[in-house]
């Protein structure tokens, strides 16, 4: 099977240029002149870009156990219109949490034949699993996650400083990769508890010091362990010198943030409107743009869904109730037009923006066929129309409640190929383990 794709501009590792893919098998072959192509080339319109097919690798995908939340079959279709041809399932709110070598089986056979696009896993790291560390590694799980505090579901319980840096020293015997949720206990617990209707009051039940005390602890971890550690969904623009200052040091530390934080800021949250209500949350613009500036700087290294969806009934928005309210955005499928309607404002052009969302969570994953068009990559390619405007209709999440309801963005993904294969949301997806090519 072969498919040869040309545009006018085509977003490579080297920058954007006008070029011809080619693909045979699923894999990219080469890459030519825009007029070196066989009959039956596919042109994009003068409108498109191609782009490689986004890695997201920040996806609750809850199934089994959940699957009334989200689920393999919903998810992965929106991910595939949304451009992304690659998620990386959380460990938790799927029961049984992926915290066994037993658990990873299961969910590795509830997910066969039902993706859309590829799929692969995350571990996690538990009390009282250090042994199951290694053997989840060696199965192909492409790292693991903790929580730092109470994660909201019982199955995933959080890991002390003792627990954590075991964690840690388990994982730099073969160089694994720790991912937190790193928002510090103590200090929500001493903050005042969210109640009501107010977007204020929740915003200060979980302040900004509850991020940078869990990064501060997490970094010195990281520092005494030697291992491989990232901070996943940051909110709090006042985290980035601590974190600047620990990567100068050497110390191995990455850090995302998620498109929710690039869009939205608390002075525009409505009270009552519990569809925005995430942890850490959604922080004020100031902090925004500290991220955006972040991103630019290379401070931060991706930017990646955290799509994390409940029923209606769980976001209780029949009273509005912030203290009540399941807290995850759900937004898979408009993660590239919510963030490249950000960039596009900011004047950040649209391969820096690949980077971040395709090359850099392909890299955090240990996926090397992913993340770019590139001769022996997989030919996951996207065809984008990035001037395109629209507002946030239907989308093929199992659950439609999402703050970007009605939001006028910028950026339309018209075709998706998952190997070179046109992905319509049928199951044409594989597990994959890290290293997979």
């Amino acid at each position: 099977m072969s498919l040869v794709v040309r545009a006018r501009r085509v977003v490579l590792p080297g920058g954007e240029r006008a070029a011809a893919v080619h693909t045979r098998d699923g894999v990219v072959t080469a890459v030519t002149a825009f007029d070196d192509v066989p009959p039956g080339a596919v042109t994009l319109a003068d409108d498109e870009v191609l782009i490689p097919g986004l890695v997201d690798s920040h996806v609750h995908v809850n199934e089994p156990g959940r699957t009334e939340w989200e689920g393999f079959a919903s998810a992965t279709r929106a991910a595939a219109a949304g451009g992304i041809t690659t998620i990386v399932d959380m460990p938790l709110n799927s029961v049984p949490a992926t915290t066994t070598l037993d658990a990873l089986r299961v969910k590795r056979e509830v997910a066969a034949g039902q993706v859309a696009v590829d799929v692969a896993f995350w571990g996690g790291a538990v009390p009282g699993n250090l042994a199951e560390l290694r053997p989840m590694h060696e199965a192909g799980v492409v790292g693991f996650k903790c929580f730092l505090l109470d994660s909201g579901v019982p199955e995933f319980p959080p890991l002390d400083d003792a627990g954590l840096r075991a964690a840690l020293a388990e994982l730099a015997a073969f160089d694994g990769l720790l991912i937190a949720h790193a928002e510090d206990e103590a200090v929500i617990d001493a903050a005042p508890e969210p109640a009501g209707a107010s977007y204020a009051a929740f915003l200060a039940s979980r302040p900004p010091a509850a991020e940078e005390t869990a990064i501060g602890r997490l970094v010195a971890a990281t520092r005494d362990t030697g291992a491989r550690s990232h901070v996943v969904h940051l909110a709090d623009g006042d985290a980035l010198p601590l974190l600047r200052a620990a990567r100068s040091d050497g110390v191995r530390v990455t850090v995302e943030t998620c498109p929710h934080y690039l869009t939205f800021a608390a002075e525009d949250v409505p009270d009552g409107d519990t569809a925005y209500k995430c942890c850490p949350p959604i922080r004020e613009a100031a902090h925004r743009e500290a991220l955006w500036a972040a991103l630019a700087a290379g401070d931060v290294d991706l930017v990646v869904s955290d799509h994390s969806p409940c029923t209606p009934e769980l976001k209780r928005l029949d009273v509005g109730d912030f203290g009540l309210a399941w807290g995850g955005i759900a937004g898979l499928q408009v993660t590239l037009p919510a963030v490249w309607t950000g960039a596009r404002a900011r004047g950040i052009p649209l391969p820096q923006v690949v980077g971040w969302m395709a090359e850099a969570p392909a890299r955090l994953a240990g996926l090397p066929g992913k993340g770019a068009i590139a001769v022996g990559r997989d030919a996951d390619l996207v065809a984008f129309a990035p001037d395109e405007p629209f507002a946030v209709g239907r989308l093929e999440h199992r659950n439609p409640v999402t703050p970007y309801a009605g939001r006028e963005l910028t950026g339309v993904v018209r075709r998706t190929w998952l190997r070179g294969r046109e992905a319509d949301g049928s199951p044409l997806g594989r597990l994959l383990g890290r290293g997979d090519r």
